[in-house]
């Protein structure tokens, strides 16, 4: 039961992770002005890339 409910929370940090990938700059564009926008853009990217890694490891493993 607990291999179970790992796998589902790795399952959704690797589906967060993505989801930050590519919708970084549409959540920037709420959330900042122009100036900081490409740097937040970069931020969330990283973020999000190692999101989707630590959830990816989460599964791999099976923690």
């Amino acid at each position: 039961m607990l291999n179970v409910i790992l796998k589902l929370i790795g399952v959704i940090l690797v589906l967060l992770g993505t989801i930050l990938i590519y919708d970084a700059r549409i959540i920037t564009k709420r959330f900042f002005s122009f100036g900081d926008q490409n740097d937040a853009t970069q931020g969330l990217k990283i973020l999000g890339f190692i999101i989707a890694i630590i959830g990816g490891l989460v599964v791999y493993f099976n923690l």
